[in-house]
């Protein structure tokens, strides 16, 4: 039998050839559709990402957010992310495993994040990079207070089953340029 983190290894390894075909092949992006996702939090902070290599880009809802705007930072292996204040014109630089972040950091706490996935499933769960981040992150927010968690993909990122952990943070909507799925909570 294989075991879960075999499993996950794999899921993550057809998922990540899904997206690069679909990065190459898709002309449209779901930043419409995320733009009205976004409306009704549009004074709520907002959490997003600098894309890397084949994630999906929300800068467009990111500059158009009403809000405050925080990207991640990672502290160090197995903790919960930070979030730093982000506008667009800021000096930034590179932080852990090549992500963007701002130069001079402001910490704020977000009420709204747009994650970055590798698979999602018809269900609002996620497979992530693997280092757990954003599981622990929504986890140790979720305790304090509510927070929308919505997933930025392509539809062919879309898996049938996904292997998951008790520790997996579902996702409350998940974007992307075919359709907008929500998900009860």
């Amino acid at each position: 039998m294989v075991d879960l983190a075999a499993r996950k290894s794999q899921a993550r390894k057809d998922a990540f050839a899904r997206r690069k075909l679909a990065f190459d092949a898709v002309n449209s992006t779901p930043v419409t559709r995320l733009t009205e996702v976004l409306a009704p939090y549009r004074k709520k902070t907002l959490a997003a990402y600098v894309p890397m290599r084949t994630e999906i880009s929300p800068l467009a809802a990111m500059e158009a957010h009403s809000g405050q705007v925080c990207v991640p930072v990672i502290q160090s292996a197995g903790t919960a992310l930070k979030f730093a204040l982000w506008t667009a014109d800021m000096a930034m630089v590179e932080g852990a495993f090549g992500a963007r972040i701002p130069q001079n950091i402001t910490y704020v706490t977000p009420d709204v994040l747009i994650v970055p996935l590798v698979a999602f499933d018809d269900a609002g769960n996620r497979l992530g990079y693997g280092g757990g981040f954003y599981d622990r992150t929504l986890q140790d927010l979720r305790r304090s207070r509510h927070v929308v968690a919505i997933g930025l993909a392509f539809e062919a990122q879309h898996a049938d089953e996904l292997p998951l952990e008790a520790t997996d943070q579902p996702l409350d909507f998940i974007v992307t340029e075919a359709k907008t799925r929500t998900f009860s909570r």
